[in-house]
């Protein structure tokens, strides 16, 4: 996939994605914004709080909504779902992640909004705790706790489910333009090297079923060219109501696959497929997936000169600086040093 391709503004129509989220934004009653993978927004903000513009526009307390925004999107991006906490003020707020072949490029935003008195609010995570600051004559002290109070309230069960509205149909929107990217950069790679127009009408009469085999394709063909499973490598399993989810994952070593992605292939439920695939393994389906791609990764860092964040999009890792956590996790050292070792011992 083209890098470009990796940021948002190159997927979006940011001019129609703010309207899209101005509307949200009334007919949810809460505050949306969107922002990259570090925080910083790349939209207006839709019915923004009095009190958060305040907040925002103080470029001290600035840094902390960014940084809020940031780590609510990272805990959005590690459950693959909405996101609901508190923020630095304890106003609540959602975290709906935008993931891009499995590698996180910002998120949706939304909520300012309080929990009703009588539900409790402190089961959700406050993500920083920020020091009250003098605000000069700027505003007064009295005037910050009245736009505090002024901060609409919704119950949780409202914002579960406006959150899931949000995340199903950006997860939606984002795909339908991937995969139009995706075939675009199929056919231009395609053309003859003296240029060619691309036909308008190109991407007509592809079924999803297509885009999405050819998605699946491109993700392998580095990682099935260069790491090699032999018969004895490959897992054999005891338990054969498991096998299709075994020969699934070493077919497919550059996808990001899922539990219930897997359960669903062997026809059991995850909940039965997870105490299955202990049984099998003797661990968690997580921990194999991550020990699995890394004695991967170690056969592309000897036989390949892919960058660690090549190594890491090929593999269907999140972000590189969690790929190089895992790797040194399990062997003790870094991508980097563990390919200066090999290379020096050739």
């Amino acid at each position: 996939m083209k890098t470009s391709y990796m940021n948002l503004n190159k997927i979006l129509d940011l001019r129609k994605w703010q309207d899209l989220q101005d509307s949200l934004s009334l007919v949810t009653k809460l505050a949306i914004l969107t922002v990259d993978y570090k925080g910083v927004p790349i939209t207006r903000h839709s019915q923004v709080r009095p009190f958060c513009h305040k907040m925002r526009n103080d470029s001290e307390m600035a840094r902390f909504c960014e940084k809020c925004d940031s780590r609510g999107g990272l805990e959005a991006v590690r459950s693959d779902a909405p996101y609901i906490y508190r923020c630095h003020w304890n106003i609540i707020d959602i975290a709906i992640p935008i993931i891009i072949d499995g590698k996180y490029v910002g998120a949706i935003m939304a909520g300012e909004v309080r929990l009703p008195e009588e539900e409790n609010q402190y089961f959700l995570e406050q993500m920083l705790s920020a020091p009250m600051k003098e605000h000069g004559q700027a505003y007064t002290k009295e005037e910050i706790q009245h736009l505090y109070d002024s901060i609409p309230t919704l119950s949780y069960s409202e914002l579960e489910a406006s959150a899931q509205m949000l995340y199903n149909l950006c997860h939606y929107i984002v795909e339908e333009a991937m995969n139009k990217n995706l075939i675009l950069e199929v056919y231009e790679k395609m053309l003859p090297l003296k240029e060619e127009p691309i036909p308008s009408d190109f991407s007509e009469g592809y079924s999803l079923d297509n885009i999405q085999q050819i998605k699946r394709d491109l993700a392998n063909t580095v990682t099935n060219a260069y790491v090699k499973t032999s018969s004895s490598e490959r897992h054999m399993c005891k338990n054969l109501i498991l096998q299709p989810a075994f020969d699934y994952i070493f077919h497919n070593k550059g996808e990001k696959v899922s539990q219930r992605e897997m359960a669903e292939i062997c026809h059991i439920s995850t909940g039965y497929f997870s105490r299955l695939f202990v049984k099998e393994t003797g661990m968690n389906f997580s921990t194999y997936i991550s020990i699995q791609k890394i004695e991967w990764s170690k056969q592309l860092l000897e036989k390949t000169d892919l960058s660690i964040a090549q190594i890491s999009d090929e593999l269907g890792f999140n972000e590189p600086g969690y790929y190089i956590k895992t790797f040194k996790k399990y062997e003790n050292v870094t991508p980097n040093l563990y390919r200066k070792y090999f290379q020096e011992m050739l």
